[in-house]
């Protein structure tokens, strides 16, 4: 099939990213990919659509990064309707947990020796 004949690529009628976020731009509050996010309140009918819906799915804590992928919203985007979110006190941010620092050498060594042992 020739080009000329293949229609052009629809994408329907995509809304700017500009009107999701109300025109916010980046916060000074910064989320990481794994930071978790909770539910403080129910979504109301006034509500954004997208807020409305990080309410509902959050009711049980998601990852910044799977309301990303559960929205099909980019990162910048969904940071951007959290931290709305936040300052409403309408969700709870939980800090993803530290990796904790590597155990010593000797003390992973000694550690599979007592389990040789039994």
């Amino acid at each position: 099939m020739s080009s000329e004949n293949q229609s052009p690529w629809d994408e329907g009628t995509p809304v700017p990213l500009y009107v999701i976020t109300g025109g916010a731009g980046s916060s000074a509050r910064t989320f990481d990919l794994v930071t978790l996010i909770a539910t403080r309140s129910e979504p109301e009918p006034s509500m954004q659509p997208e807020q409305a819906a990080i309410l509902s799915m959050c009711r049980y804590p998601l990852s910044v990064a799977e309301v990303s992928a559960y929205l099909s919203l980019p990162f910048s985007v969904v940071t951007v309707l959290l931290h709305q979110l936040v300052e409403d006190e309408r969700v709870e941010a939980i800090a993803p947990v530290p990796v904790a620092a590597y155990p010593d050498r000797g003390l992973l060594e000694a550690v599979i020796h007592g389990l040789r042992r039994l």
